[in-house]
């Protein structure tokens, strides 16, 4: 068993940690009628992305998400809350430190005896969601779990679809695909980006991600036998049967969106393992992005 593996199947009791502790949180999390920016890299972003459509779908204020990196500092935020599991990160550091005494900042950390301490006006600690592997899953999506909890949107269904995804078999042949499409609507575009790059960074495999509508504005085209077509949520109306006649294989989402992403992280392991690879040592990929002065 790998890092990856053992740190995937631990969600379920995350999810339900993160939620019971979003009370104890909530001081530091966005307030109603707040305009907020969320942001991270990589895996955070899209769970930025994520949090961002829910919170402002909820009517709880404007929300925008920015890889840290493009932040646009010519806007005006009431607070930016920072994803950042290692609490390293090069671009998320700069930008907690360019907002310093401007804006308020909270960061949401699996670990806080690092940069981020200092550098964010405010800290969430979710240490019991850290991870040893290089590719993130439980941090991302307990941070996740906490955001949707803050905004009364965590469902219990959440972490019982969680041990759902962990238990019952992965549809049959999808694992043998040599292409993968994942789709999204609203904030499960999110995590459909998300999960193209667990494939990516798990498994060396072809992964792409769109919002389930724009799908048929091009991406289709590369549908045929041998690929796979993955809802994340609910499917616009006739999207299952136009993948289904491009020959390809369509796996709807029966579960919590978070919980599919979940299914979606078995399958990388699952591909992963079919090439002989170890997804606890992806190429070219460090834990933390820390670049050099």
């Amino acid at each position: 068993m790998t890092h990856f593996y053992d740190e995937l199947t631990s969600q379920p009791e995350c999810w339900a940690r993160a939620a019971s502790e979003a009370a104890h949180h909530a001081k530091v999390l966005p307030a109603p009628g707040e305009r907020v920016a969320i942001v991270g890299c990589g895996t955070s972003y899209f769970m930025a992305r994520a949090a961002a459509a829910l919170r402002e779908g909820a009517g709880q204020g404007e929300t925008d998400a920015f890889a840290a990196s493009e932040f646009p500092h010519g806007r005006r935020y009431d607070r930016v809350v920072a994803l950042t599991r290692s609490g390293t990160t090069t671009e998320i550091l700069d930008l907690l430190g360019r907002l310093k005494g401007a804006t308020r900042t909270t960061a949401i950390t699996a670990d806080p005896d690092t940069p981020v301490r200092p550098a964010a006006g405010e800290l969430a600690v979710l240490d019991f969601a850290d991870e040893r592997s290089v590719v993130q899953t439980r941090f991302a999506t307990t941070a996740l779990t906490l955001l949707r909890a803050h905004l009364g949107l965590h469902p219990d269904a959440a972490v019982t679809d969680a041990r759902t995804a962990l238990t019952e078999p992965l549809p049959e042949g999808l694992a043998e695909c040599g292409q993968f499409t994942f789709l999204g609507r609203g904030w499960t575009v999110g995590l459909a980006d998300e999960a193209g790059l667990k494939m990516r960074e798990a498994a060396l495999a072809w992964a792409e991600a769109y919002p389930a509508m724009e799908y048929r504005h091009g991406p289709i085209s590369v549908s045929t036998k041998g690929t796979a077509t993955w809802m994340l949520g609910d499917a616009p109306d006739g999207l299952a049967r136009q993948v289904r006649d491009t020959g390809a294989l369509w796996i709807a989402g029966r579960l919590d969106p978070l919980a599919e992403l979940v299914r979606v992280q078995r399958l990388a392991v699952a591909v992963a393992a079919s090439r002989g690879l170890d997804p606890d040592s992806p190429r070219h990929l460090t834990r933390s992005v820390i670049l050099a002065p």
